[in-house]
């Protein structure tokens, strides 16, 4: 649904202050080298792997989606989706592709096999890669992709009615097929694409759970790294050698002290010292399935002042997870988390001093999708549905606290992925 924070922010901390691709990718280079080159500390070097026993999404499990989806297009009177590479693609297939301004996608029609569209040149690959669905309609370089697109929209009796669009394709494919294919009204595809990611199968919710546990053993290794004076860097890159050494990609963004009010992070360099409050919010990835954790704590003793703040995030989030009942609205999470810091003389709204931003996302393939804890948002929580909780307490000049930990939907109400921070000078427990 949205760029994953992880690649915002490890993008837009590059980017900063360079001025053309070259210098950012010389500045990617230098940044890998660094990292290879440095020590990594003894917490990391005793890590194991923890991939053993990880258990894909089965192909029965994403004929079955198929057929979730197919149910929900009967109920909104959508014909057939149009789906490009993507988190979407592989939920339902299991296929990984990038994208290029060659098309390849897939179509999953109301009625009838799956049909792809693929360069002739790249046929031969993507047949070893393809799991569901025989019907591939390759076009040649001097060829036009989207006529095959309207050949399968006809194929499939599909030559009048609605054709629905995953929200990550891009506009030329879009404008390039309804140019192909004018008869056919062009609709978005999020209720049925939405319809299914949102709800979490127990094999899901097992390989969300695995890179939750892997992140907190990552990050607990990399907070018994820390020294004083190291980089922003530093601490990331040791964050993801951890990763690496646990057998999975990962990554994680840190901010020190004053820098911690910026929800996102900062691009000013900083060093670690003594007093300093310390964020950092990232995770990681198995078999596609998204972890999402920040942890806030103090380099050194606490004042009272980061005391209290903690234990205020610490009663918001709190109160948002009580709040995320099955059959509450999503805004209820929201409104009380807020109050918490409202009540506490902060805010109001989305006013600093206070909560800046909503209190929580949907999460699973992708690091932020459907739905979210947020203002005026009605959906109703519902059992298989996957959200962080993370209110934030912004305080612009001193510091930020932010506590996130994800959960999942059960029948009988939320349960965390992980074990909430217990205070600010335990971030683990």
């Amino acid at each position: 649904m949205c760029t994953d924070r992880r690649d915002f922010l490890r993008l837009s901390a590059t980017v900063a202050g360079a001025g053309v691709l070259g210098t950012v990718v010389r500045a990617e280079s230098i940044e890998a080298e660094s990292f290879q080159q440095r020590e990594v500390p003894e917490p990391i070097r005793k890590l194991r792997r923890m991939t053993e026993g990880i258990v894909p999404i089965s192909l029965d499990e994403r004929r079955s989606r198929i057929e979730t989806a197919r149910r929900l297009m009967r109920k909104n009177r959508i014909d057939a989706i149009f789906v490009e590479p993507g988190a979407t693609m592989f939920y339902y297939t299991g296929m990984r592709w990038g994208t290029s301004e060659r098309m390849l996608a897939m179509v999953i029609p109301v009625r009838g096999e799956i049909a792809w569209v693929c360069p002739k040149f790249e046929e031969e690959r993507a047949r070893e890669l393809i799991k569901i669905g025989d019907d591939i309609r390759t076009w040649e370089e001097d060829q036009s992709p989207y006529q095959r697109v309207a050949e399968i929209f006809r194929d499939r009796g599909v030559r009048s009615g609605q054709v629905g669009m995953e929200e990550r394709v891009r506009f030329f494919l879009f404008d390039g097929i309804r140019k192909a294919a004018p008869a056919l009204q062009y609709v978005s595809a999020t209720p049925i694409t939405a319809g299914g990611r949102m709800f979490k199968s127990p094999a899901e919710i097992a390989l969300m759970q695995r890179a939750n546990d892997i992140t907190i053993a990552a990050y607990k290794a990399t907070v018994e790294s820390v020294r004083e004076g190291m980089t922003q860097d530093e601490f990331s890159g040791n964050c993801a050698s951890a990763f690496r050494a646990l057998g999975v990609q990962g990554g994680v963004f840190c901010s020190f002290g004053k820098y911690t009010a910026f929800p996102h992070g900062s691009s000013t360099p900083q060093k670690l010292k003594e007093g300093d409050v310390v964020l950092m919010d990232g995770g990681c990835s198995v078999d596609g399935y998204q972890s999402d954790i920040t942890r806030t704590f103090v380099f050194g003793k606490a004042t009272q002042r980061q005391r209290d703040i903690w234990n205020l995030e610490r009663r918001s989030q709190d109160a948002g997870f009580a709040a995320a009942k099955v059959g509450a609205p999503c805004a209820a999470v929201d409104a009380a988390a807020r109050k918490v810091i409202v009540d506490a003389g902060f805010g109001p709204d989305y006013k600093v001093p206070g909560l800046p931003h909503r209190t929580g996302h949907g999460i699973g393939l992708e690091g932020h999708e459907w739905t979210n804890f947020v203002r005026g948002n009605k959906t109703p929580i519902q059992p298989g549905m996957c959200f962080s909780d993370e209110p934030t307490v912004v305080i612009y000049g001193e510091f930020g606290i932010r506590l996130e930990d994800c959960l999942y939907i059960t029948e009988d109400g939320p349960k965390f992925f992980t074990k909430q921070s217990p205070s600010i000078d335990e971030p683990f427990g």
